[in-house]
Order: structure tokens, then sequence, then C-alpha cells
């Protein structure tokens, strides 16, 4: 008898409709979960343009002015809603899955146990906010083409290499939040993963020269090469918002670190998820 391999695209399209048709049949709560999403990022963004009353740049001698900050900002919403909307919800239920037996029925599924974890709902809600920084990034970039003082408008190289490594920012939070996740297998429950999802997005919202001096540089050195959320953001936003080239050694070198630690991230959260699996003991055992 030969096993049928099945398709991972059709059974992540089929988790997608399942969650948009869940969403709809409460559309008034889909709704307001969005103007609530929206309404949250229009807080965000008048508390910098008040900022950018009493300062020029974000982080001294940094380059982050006023347009090239909101596409910082852009950029965080993008990784944030994709996050929010494919993973956290996942995230939260994985806990449930193990205190209530559920997981049993998961690992009897023929189908890769940490997909189907990671995908089966998603909260279209949360995308609410991808479309707000798409709006924000637009304005900045018409900002940034059209003053009068050093114009700039992103190579296709640029917005490539952009689109990469916000793949590469999504890539690395879903690692961080699939180990967080795998913990609850050892602790039974963890309550902690939005506390820690809070300071870790947190970290990672500002342009990383903040944190490169003073007592701020150990931070600096463990948030870039142990857990790498700082170039979650960075390194996208620095590709669209200063010209590709020229470009410091340093610079470069960062670039490649976002690559490698990609790789590393996504190779240590699938080692954490299946260690975490051997020591599963049914709850209903």
């Amino acid at each position: 008898m030969t096993s049928v391999e099945p398709s991972y695209t059709k059974v992540f399209l089929t988790f997608a409709r399942n969650s948009l048709v869940r969403d709809m049949t409460f559309r008034t709560n889909f709704a307001l979960q969005c103007v609530s999403s929206i309404g949250w990022t229009a807080m965000n963004v008048g508390f910098y343009l008040i900022l950018f009353q009493h300062t020029k740049t974000i982080g001294q001698d940094s380059g982050w002015d006023e347009p090239k900050f909101f596409l910082f900002i852009a950029t965080t919403w993008f990784i944030n809603s994709i996050v929010q909307a494919f993973f956290m919800p996942n995230a939260e239920e994985f806990s449930e899955l193990i205190r209530t037996g559920g997981l049993d029925f998961a690992l009897l599924k023929p189908i890769d146990t940490q997909f189907l974890v990671s995908f089966r709902r998603i909260d279209w809600s949360a995308l609410s906010n991808f479309f707000a920084g798409m709006l924000i990034a637009a304005v900045s970039l018409y900002q940034l083409a059209t003053r009068e003082v050093d114009p700039m408008v992103p190579s296709a190289l640029s917005l490539i290499l952009y689109v990469i490594f916000l793949g590469c920012g999504v890539a690395m939070m879903y690692s961080l939040m699939i180990c967080l996740s795998a913990t609850s297998i050892w602790l039974g429950r963890n309550q902690t993963l939005y506390n820690f999802w809070f300071y870790i997005t947190n970290f990672s919202r500002y342009p990383m020269e903040m944190y490169n001096r003073g007592w701020g540089t150990p931070m600096y050195g463990f948030f870039t090469f142990v857990i790498p959320v700082l170039l979650v953001v960075n390194v996208p936003a620095r590709l669209i918002a200063k010209p590709i080239s020229p470009r410091t050694n340093e610079e470069w070198m960062l670039i490649a670190w976002a690559l490698v630690a990609t790789v590393l991230s996504l190779l240590a959260s699938r080692w954490v998820f299946r260690r975490a699996l051997l020591s599963y003991r049914s709850a209903s055992s």
C-alpha cells in the first residue's frame, strides 16, 4: 500500500478559506477588530508625528529622518501583521491543544505536525495593519522622491531585496514564536507568550543605531547576534529607505548575517519543536 503525500498548498488554502468563513460569520466583530487595529495604528502615527516636531531624526546622526522612519514603521507593521495573522492565533491555541489532548489528533494526521500546528487558523482582521502599512509606505516613498534636498527613489534591486528580507523577518519572528510555543509541552501551559511577544517587538521596532552606544551596546550585540530580533525590521527597512549604493562593508555583512540568521532560526525552531514533541505525553494517558 502506497502512502499519498498531502498537498500542503491545498491544505493551507483550505485552512485560509475556513478561517475566512468563520470570521465572516460574525461580520460586526470582524469589522470592529479591523477598526480597532487601524485605530491603534493611527494613534502610533500621531505619536511619531508629534515626536518629529521635537527632533529631526530618531537616534543621533542615524539618518532616520521623518519619511525614512515612517518607512521603518511601515516595515514593522508589514511583518507584525503577517505574524499576528498567520502564527499568533495558532501559537495561542497550541497550549490548549496540549492541555485538552487535542495534539493527539494532530499527531495522527498524515501531514507534518509543525505545519498543521502553525497554519490551522488565520486571523484575517490582523491584516488590516498590513494595508495601513502600505498606505504609510506609499506616502513616505512619495515624500522621499519629491523632496527638494537629497531626493531618493528606491532602485528595482532595493525593492526585490526588501521583499526578500521582509520574508526573512517573518521567518525569524515565526521561529521565535514556535520555539516559545513548543515550551508549552514541557511547562504544560505558557501564559507568557503575549508578554514576551510584546517585549521582543518593542525592541525590534526602533532603528538599531539607537542601541549601539553606552550601556545599550551589550543589548545591541545580544539582539543582533544571539536572538537576532534587531535584524527583523532594520535590514529590510534600510534596504528601501537608504540608497543601495554606496554601502559600507559593515552594512553588507549585516545583510549577509540576516540571511544566515534566518536559516539558523528556522533550523533551531524545527529542532526545538521536534525535541518538544518527543517529550509529549497525551493528556488522556
